[in-house]
């Protein structure tokens, strides 16, 4: 697996999987539940998207075209 996405949180872990399994891309969440581990400091970077190795051009494609269309928005 390798990863293809930092997230901030886990909404945003989960908007970037959703995106990728509407492509057909499989990817799996690490770390969220890291987030609240570290009690009231902020645990910033430590979630991750991942997928197989082989789905890592497409998927870093999907995710490009997912920020170029927040920003324009």
């Amino acid at each position: 697996m390798k990863t293809v996405f930092h997230a901030l949180n886990s909404l945003e872990a989960h908007i970037v999987k959703g995106l990728l399994e509407n492509e057909g891309i499989a990817s799996n969440i690490l770390g969220e539940y890291l987030q609240g581990a570290m009690g009231e400091l902020p645990a910033n970077g430590f979630i991750r998207v991942v997928v197989e190795e082989n789905d890592y051009s497409q998927a870093t494609q999907v995710i490009e075209n997912w920020g170029e269309a927040k920003i324009i928005a």
